[in-house]
């Protein structure tokens, strides 16, 4: 009698220049009676938010599971129960210096970063997310993947003396080494599915322009011979959900080509880079012309999705946009401009109601990743049943630069872990690492200490506990 899975876990299918790792398949797993099941794996994302939120729109009235959402926070209906709403949490070595430069490069570091013009970048601490994936990166192909929409900017910022590197990272390696993000989603796909290393990595053009899935056609159409009926079901939607990902990039990418050929700034900006003009040509030195941002955001996030649904990595962060981003939101109509201008609000009612027409597209785009997580079956539930997928800012109201109750939301039940479907208000000014500590754990990471955390977060697995009373 057998006692492995017929195929490994680790079983990709290769082909010249391409690699796909699979979502698990029954036949991974051991048979039943013979061997013990290996646990599902936890995966968590961070999504960090740029120049904070309307405050008096954010917060629910009330604690516990009895919570309505708050007008921002509606697009997350569908999700409720499988959200926490976290209230008082900050992060004290923020409370210094500038506005948003301390917030956003100390914002999973829980530190103080160092002011600099850029000679001595240090943030003063490594990344919650990076201390993870120190301990479990080598179980996966990826030790982690950071993703975002805006290129890191250059230069200082001379109104606060701080180098403009700080507001494009979060996830620190070391305290003085950020990890860069991926902005490109053709270079992200790639990432993933055209791994430097794999045999015709360095291919031939005509070979690159070549679907993934058609690299891997043969070794695919072996192994569908070899599955049960379900799984060759889940394998065909995995594959048609990458062709379908892979298609919108290159839709995407000729949308935009279109866009900086047809525009002379555009071309003279991306020409400026001493770059080739090509379809993703510094595409966010062109934010503002290439054409739907929503796609951009999808794109991104689909592939979040795959790599935690094909164990390519259980670790990921995504910025909507760096500190001080001056993004257009022209797009939601409105007469909504630049987010950094809109969220300087100056208690001004058209101005706050634009700035929370912003909050509420970011809120849309956290519900598009639940939803992609919670319609991916694994195991006896869904993908967002084990995952954590954090959304947050390094400040409350982007009026004030308030870094106190910062806007914290965490989705997902981290494997039966998480009592979701709630709103907790901890006590005044509870450290945001306390949070921190208690992801970790449940990634099987724990840590002893992590910056000014006094404990793990109390109450997160327990269904009756709403925190301090309304």
């Amino acid at each position: 009698m057998k006692t492995s899975p017929v195929i490994s876990r680790r079983t990709m299918l290769k082909g010249l220049g391409a690699c796909l790792a699979l979502p698990l398949l029954e036949t991974m797993r051991p048979l039943r009676g013979f061997a013990a099941e290996a646990p599902l794996p936890i995966r968590m994302a961070i999504l960090y938010m740029a120049n904070g939120v309307r405050p008096d729109a954010w917060t629910p009235a009330a604690l516990g599971r009895d919570f309505e959402l708050s007008p921002i926070l509606s697009p997350l209906a569908p999700f409720k129960d499988d959200l926490l709403v976290l209230s008082e949490l900050w992060n004290a070595a923020s409370d210094t210096g500038d506005g948003h430069y301390v917030k956003t490069g100390g914002f999973l570091t829980g530190t103080t970063i160092t002011r600099t013009t850029g000679a001595n970048l240090s943030s003063n601490g490594v990344s919650m997310d990076q201390l993870c994936a120190r301990r479990i990166g080598n179980f996966t192909a990826l030790p982690s993947l950071e993703l975002g929409l805006e290129p890191p900017a250059t230069g200082v910022d001379a109104n606060v003396g701080y180098t403009q590197l700080y507001g494009a990272h979060i996830s620190w390696n070391t305290p003085t080494t950020p990890l860069p993000k991926e902005i490109n989603p053709r270079l992200a796909f790639d990432r993933l599915f055209r791994p430097k290393g794999v045999p015709g990595d360095r291919a031939t053009a005509a070979t690159r322009d070549k679907s993934v899935l058609d690299l891997v056609s043969e070794e695919a159409k072996s192994l569908q011979r070899k599955l049960g009926v379900a799984d060759r079901e889940k394998l065909s939607e995995y594959m048609e959900s990458v062709r379908s990902v892979e298609r919108r990039i290159e839709w995407d990418a000729d949308r935009q080509k279109s866009t900086i050929l047809g525009d002379p700034l555009a071309l003279k900006e991306v020409e400026s880079l001493g770059k080739r003009v090509d379809a993703y040509s510094d595409p966010s030195r062109v934010s503002e012309r290439r054409g739907d941002p929503n796609e951009h955001v999808h794109l991104m996030l689909d592939l979040v999705a795959l790599a935690f649904w094909t164990d390519a990595t259980r670790i990921a962060t995504f910025m909507f946009g760096n500190a001080v981003s001056g993004r257009s939101f022209a797009f939601l109509g409105g007469g909504i401009g630049g987010h950094h201008q809109t969220s300087h609000h100056e208690n001004k009612a058209d101005k706050m109601d634009q700035y929370q027409r912003i909050n509420t597209w970011h809120i849309e785009k956290y519900a598009y990743l639940l939803g992609k997580l919670k319609g991916i079956r694994e195991g006896e539930g869904t993908l967002l049943d084990r995952s954590m997928i954090l959304l947050g800012a390094g400040m409350r109201d982007g009026n004030a630069h308030n870094p106190h109750n910062l806007p914290i939301l965490l989705a997902g039940r981290a494997g039966g872990t998480l009592a979701t479907g709630r709103h907790i208000s901890y006590a005044k000014n509870t450290p945001l690492s306390g949070l921190y500590r208690s992801m970790l754990t449940r990634m099987g990471t724990p840590v002893d200490h992590f910056a000014d955390s006094t404990g793990e977060l109390p109450g997160l697995d327990d269904q009756n506990f709403t925190g301090r009373p309304a």
